[in-house]
């Protein structure tokens, strides 16, 4: 039985169901390897009870909130994307959720200006710290860490270390090292499960409780994907046949996969799919580049191109039904602008009705749209697509015939990095 939480639709694309269905073999193929790889534990990890874990982050969460105004995050990549596009995707436009406080990000990225700015916000504030990193040993938030650390101690003295959490490897690494010397209280991260897969461990969780959001609700989705994306038949698998319908696309020539929402806060979800994707499929020169844009604003920016600009890209088109929260448009009697013809819908009835125009127009002048669909955005269902999301990444890079749990490439700009640095 096909999931239904994500409908997978296609338009005006080459593919159909049996060419799809002739990769069936392949994929049940590559799912019965899934387990020889390394760092693969994200896969089952939803279906285990995790109730312990949840009270522990649920207490620390609610301590953090009691006793701070600001929860600051330091991390990088996996390390951070994840709880950001979580939390911007669910939380009010304008102030905080109802039971959250403020989460800010530092460590994903080198400029001074914006650390000093953070330091000098955060001296308003009452402040923890949540250090992110598998091994401590990554430049962007090894640095932020220092000097949120030297910050911390500054300010808050011996009392410090409480207001300091680190989540780290369980048993070695750099950061490891410091946190057990500096008596910092710790989360895991599971050794089998690497950063741009972490954000359903307390990588993702803890910074999102703080925020206010319901983790039990976001990995109960998560545990029903996990369940009804185990099946190795590709008829019966949404998250496989995404990865079949994107990977024929890429072999029919396409280079770009434009991921489309029609929702602003899902711009950094769309950020956390971005690195999913593009770190684990570019390797070997081959991969579709990852690219992403916000509907309708951007139908003002690059649509004209996506319209009928070179014929490189396909489009993934991701709508939720259901938003929570939406405005009638008003009748006014004066009609000077000629709208009271749409005051009887609501603004979240035409931006769906913008989509389906937006996915005839593009289908029409020749691009193919892969249509996703989920009844609500709230935690359960971006639990799941969270990881469905993950599924179809695996299951993408595999019939590339790339490793998805690793990153050489990445590792390259690192290296390049030290060695000028210590050169200067």
């Amino acid at each position: 039985m096909l999931n239904e939480i994500v409908k997978t639709t296609l338009l005006n694309c080459s593919l159909n169901e049996i060419d799809i269905l002739n990769y069936k073999n392949k994929v049940q193929y590559i799912h019965k390897v899934f387990p020889q790889f390394e760092f693969i534990g994200w896969m089952d990890s939803p279906l285990y009870n995790h109730n312990e874990l949840l009270m522990e982050i649920e207490h620390v969460a609610s301590e953090i909130r009691a006793c701070a105004n600001v929860l600051v995050v330091v991390g990088v990549g996996g390390s951070f994307l994840g709880a950001r596009a979580i939390q911007e995707a669910l939380k009010p436009y304008f102030g905080l959720a109802e039971h959250g406080i403020e989460v800010v990000y530092v460590g994903l990225n080198m400029s001074g200006a914006y650390i000093k700015e953070l330091l000098s916000y955060l001296d308003k504030k009452q402040v923890y710290v949540n250090v992110i990193s598998k091994s401590g040993g990554t430049m962007e938030p090894a640095l932020a860490f220092r000097v949120m650390r030297l910050y911390m101690e500054e300010r808050y003295g011996n009392k410090a270390k409480e207001r300091i959490i680190v989540t780290t490897d369980a048993e070695k690494g750099v950061l490891k090292g410091i946190a057990d010397k500096a008596e910092y209280r710790q989360f895991v991260i599971p050794s089998n499960i690497g950063g741009r897969y972490s954000v359903l461990t307390p990588v993702g969780l803890l910074p999102v409780a703080v925020a206010g959001v319901d983790i039990r609700a976001l990995m109960a989705g998560a545990k029903q994907a996990a369940e009804e994306l185990s099946e190795s038949d590709l008829a019966n698998n949404d998250a496989y046949k995404y990865a079949v319908m994107r990977h024929m696309l890429y072999e029919q020539g396409y280079s770009i996969e434009l991921l489309a929402s029609f929702e602003p806060g899902l711009n950094k979800f769309h950020e956390w799919w971005k690195q999913l994707f593009g770190e684990s499929e570019g390797k070997a020169k081959k991969g579709l580049y990852p690219s992403t844009v916000n509907f309708s604003t951007d139908l003002h920016s690059i649509g004209q191109f996506i319209q009928e600009g070179s014929p490189i890209m396909f489009e993934t088109l991701l709508h939720f039904h259901e938003i929570k929260g939406d405005l009638q448009v008003p009748f006014d009697e004066r009609n000077e602008d000629g709208l009271n013809y749409l005051s009887h819908r609501t603004f979240n009835e035409i931006n769906a009705i913008s989509k389906q125009g937006t996915a005839l127009a593009h289908a029409e002048g020749g691009v193919p749209v892969i249509q996703l669909e989920l009844p609500k955005l709230d935690e359960y269902h971006l639990g799941y697509l969270i990881y469905f999301f993950m599924k179809a990444c695996a299951m993408s890079a595999c019939l590339l015939e790339v490793n998805p749990f690793d990153q050489p490439g990445v590792e390259a700009y690192k290296r390049k990095m030290l060695e000028l640095l210590k050169e200067k």
